[in-house]
């Protein structure tokens, strides 16, 4: 009776209760898990399929048409990883400005008092946010791929040019010296956050505002320019020039790039105009009827009133539109550009066999890079939230 007394006791108890429901779970889970790993390395040798990352100092026997670093046929297993990597990270960081750009310019023109303006933009939301990204990645490609042979390629002022091979640019060369203009521009940019510092603790104490904006402006481009000159102009340009078939020179933008970042940044745009008209139309009428009694033009009504206090509403919409955008670069392989996804999930996975480790890898990078745009946004969240007294 004692016995079954306490086993009645204990089960009341809402401690033990939850100490071991959890446990009790956690076990359940460790044990799905290594189910599922003793599972697939049994099975892996059976079919004698050897487990491990040797794979990664193989050299890869293949060519891939876009890479930010050095690399040929010869170059290993674990170097198409970085390659991809990094395509992957220039389409997504450049595909989040351009985004935020049209999204905020868009957004703002949906509200805009003009009747043309504002349905141009409903339009643009409307036609963008309902096809499906995949198609639009197929049409900007086809698009890409129709423009004229090599022969025929339309010019820029002859130094820029548009084929079906994509667009050729000129290379910046730079010299000896031109360390200096770095220099000059990171000075530039730190004189830039001091003298801001320095503004906002002013006008707290005395009320009385400083245009750090052209301030900021002429110090970021008149130092290095300065620097530039100074040091005697120490940059160079590779112009791209037609030789036989195919131009020579210069910098290419394969047309697989220029697709995927025009599809990317005009879907995730038209999702960020909607968050940023939901953000302006948050902020309560009163604020910026306040606003224009004092005197202030529409303009600054909009940069300094609805702005700022729109943002506490549109930057975690923002967070997973830029989570969306750097996941969906996956879809390149599509269309072929080399992006993480394409060469070393594909590719690289379809040569060495390595299935587990090579999608691993990738699960783990997409997750990295998401964890660290989730942290930075989080953080810019918190600072533009309201400080309670």
């Amino acid at each position: 009776m004692s016995t079954q007394k306490k086993k009645h006791s204990l089960l009341n108890n809402a401690f033990f209760r939850e100490i071991f429901f959890q446990v009790l779970l956690v076990t359940v889970i460790l044990l799905f898990f290594w189910f599922i790993a003793h599972n697939t390395m049994a099975n892996l040798d059976k079919r004698g399929i050897a487990t491990g990352f040797k794979f990664m100092s193989q050299a890869s026997g293949f060519g891939i048409i876009q890479h930010l670093v050095p690399y040929d046929e010869t170059y290993s297993f674990g170097w198409t990883f970085v390659v991809g990597l990094l395509n992957t990270i220039l389409v997504s960081g450049v595909g989040v400005i351009l985004a935020t750009l049209i999204g905020f310019t868009v957004g703002v023109a949906r509200l805009s008092s003009n009747w043309l303006i504002a349905k141009i933009a409903t339009t643009y939301v409307e036609i963008f946010r309902n096809i499906p990204l995949l198609l639009q990645i197929f049409f900007w490609y086809a698009i890409c791929r129709s423009l004229p042979s090599p022969r025929l390629s339309w010019s820029f002022e002859d130094i820029i040019f548009l084929n079906i091979r994509g667009g050729y640019v000129p290379k910046p060369i730079f010299e000896e010296g031109f360390s200096w203009v770095i220099w000059a521009a990171i000075l530039a940019i730190a004189l830039t956050l001091c003298i801001r510092y320095w503004a906002k603790k002013r006008q707290d104490a005395t009320g009385q505002q400083f245009l750090v904006l052209p301030v900021g402006i002429g110090l970021i481009f008149g130092l290095p320019v300065l620097a530039f000159l100074v040091t005697g102009s120490p940059l160079g340009w590779d112009l791209p020039t037609l030789q036989g078939f195919n131009f020579k020179g210069g910098m290419t933008i394969i047309p697989e790039f220029a697709a995927l970042l025009i599809a990317l940044s005009i879907y995730t745009g038209a999702f960020i105009a909607e968050a940023v008209r939901s953000g302006i139309l948050a902020v309560s009428k009163g604020q910026t009827e306040a606003a224009a009694s004092l005197g202030l033009h529409k303009s600054k009504i909009l940069r300094l009133v609805t702005i700022p206090q729109a943002m506490r509403v549109v930057i975690p919409q923002l967070t997973s539109q830029y989570l969306n955008l750097t996941k969906n670069s996956s879809l390149a392989t599509a269309i072929g550009y080399p992006d993480l996804v394409s060469v070393f999930s594909g590719t690289t996975l379809n040569q060495t066999g390595q299935a587990i480790e090579i999608v691993g890898m990738t699960m783990l990078v997409y997750l990295f890079i998401s964890l660290t745009i989730s942290f930075f946004m989080n953080w810019y969240n918190k600072k533009m939230m309201l400080v309670e007294r």
